[in-house]
C-alpha cells in the first residue's frame, strides 16, 4: 500500500488516538503551517509546542517522526521541484476519509502558520482562506462516485502546493523567535492564547 510509502502507516500508529488532534493529516498540516514560518523545531521544542495545544506528552518514537518530517517538509518547501506532497490516506482509503483527511490538513496548515505568527504578504490572505474553504468542506453521501473522486483529486491539487507559496521568499526564523513557545515559556493568558486560535482556525462543519 502506498500508506506504507508516503508514512501514513506510521504516523496513523503513533497519533491518530491524540484526543487533542483531529488525525494524523491535521497534525502534518500543523507541522506544515510552522515550517512555513520557523526552521523546523527540535524534538524539546516539538514538546512544548504539543503542549501548549495540551496534547499529552509523546513517546521518542513519535517526536522522532515529527522532527524528521519537519525536515523534510522545510526541505520540500524550498524546493524548486515542487514536490511537497500532504499526509494523507492513499486512494484504498474510502472517498469520505480522505476528504476529511484533506479538510483536516489544511485546518491544521492554517493554525500551524498561525501559531507561529506568519505575517501575510501581498494576497497570501486569499490562500488562507482557500485553505479555510476546504477544511470546511463537507461530504455528502451523493459525492461518493467517480465524479466526487474527481472532485477530491482537483481540490488536492488545488491546495497542495498552496505552503509552498507560503514558504517561499520567507526567512525562516529560529523556532525560539516565534509565539509558539511563548504560552509555556511566559505562561501567556488563556485569553490571549485562545484568540490567536481562533483567528487561524477554520469554521468546521459539527
Amino acid at each position: 500500500m502506498q500508506d506504507d510509502i508516503s508514512g501514513w502507516s506510521d504516523w496513523s500508529h503513533n497519533f491518530s488516538k491524540i484526543e487533542e488532534i483531529s488525525s494524523p493529516s491535521e497534525l502534518h498540516g500543523l507541522l506544515t503551517g510552522i515550517v512555513c514560518v520557523s526552521q523546523p523545531p527540535s524534538r524539546e521544542e516539538w514538546q512544548q509546542i504539543l503542549a501548549t495545544l495540551d496534547v499529552p506528552e509523546l513517546n521518542e518514537e513519535a517526536l522522532a517522526l515529527l522532527t524528521e518530517e519537519a525536515e523534510d517538509v522545510a526541505h520540500s518547501l524550498s524546493d524548486d521541484e515542487l514536490d511537497y506532497l500532504p499526509l494523507l490516506p492513499d486512494d484504498e482509503h474510502l472517498l469520505p476519509e480522505r476528504v476529511e483527511a484533506l479538510a483536516d490538513w489544511c485546518a491544521g496548515v492554517v493554525l500551524g502558520f498561525g501559531l507561529a505568527s506568519g505575517h501575510l504578504r501581498a494576497n497570501e490572505q486569499e490562500l488562507i482562506e482557500h485553505l479555510q474553504d476546504v477544511a470546511a468542506v463537507e461530504f455528502e453521501d451523493s459525492d461518493n462516485d467517480e465524479e466526487g473522486e474527481e472532485s477530491y483529486q482537483e481540490l488536492y491539487e488545488f491546495v497542495r502546493l498552496i505552503p509552498v507559496s507560503l514558504s517561499m521568499g520567507r526567512t525562516k526564523v529560529a523556532v525560539d523567535e516565534t509565539p509558539l513557545l511563548q504560552v509555556v515559556s511566559k505562561k501567556a493568558s488563556a485569553v490571549e492564547a485562545n484568540n490567536v486560535v481562533e483567528m487561524f482556525t477554520p469554521h468546521r462543519p459539527s
